[in-house]
């Protein structure tokens, strides 16, 4: 197939903002969808808190309505059967000076939930959320995952992540 043609099919399902896999439709974020993505949020907070004591009680990670409005942000939600069943954003984020590329797409929120989880809903945010970067001119793909949750290291590798850095922390609280 010629590689012309395959970069409009790609830029045609992205300007469309949709993709689909079977009955899964991945698509950008809108309003109505707030209050699931809430509990997505909660259920990156529960899957993680055991590998982040540091992580406050009653907490969240995102502001959502800022971004599902932000111009450098994609959120995407994964649809079946008219529900919710999997999240993820790109964050195009400046690279450190250091680094061969000026710019990179930082994911996050990557969440579906377990009764979803082996059909390649993750895989299909991810792919989704690449070609939006692709448009905006970004090479790199860019995330942080708890060096203990290897389900998700897993999957980001089926992805075609690699591990990278490991960050490290040493408490000197009281609340360590």
């Amino acid at each position: 197939m010629p590689v012309g043609f395959i970069h409009k099919v790609v830029n045609f399902l992205v300007n469309k903002q949709c993709l689909t896999m079977g009955k899964i439709i991945i698509r950008e974020a809108v309003a109505s969808d707030l209050e699931e993505l809430m509990v997505f949020e909660q259920g990156v907070l529960q899957a993680e808190r055991p590998f982040d004591n540091t992580l406050k009680d009653d907490t969240y990670y995102y502001n959502l309505p800022e971004m599902i409005a932000a111009p450098h942000i994609q959120l995407l939600v994964a649809v079946q059967e008219g529900r919710l069943i999997g999240s993820g954003y790109a964050r195009i984020e400046t690279a450190k000076h250091f680094l061969k590329y000026r710019q990179f797409a930082y994911l996050g929120f990557m969440y579906v939930p377990p009764a979803h989880r082996g059909k390649g809903v993750n895989k299909l945010i991810i792919d989704a959320l690449a070609q939006w970067a692709v448009t905006k001119g970004v090479t790199e793909l860019r995330l942080e995952v708890y060096v203990g949750n290897a389900p998700a290291i897993k999957a980001y590798e089926k992805a075609g992540f690699s591990k990278l850095l490991v960050e490290m922390r040493l408490g000197l609280g009281e609340n360590d």
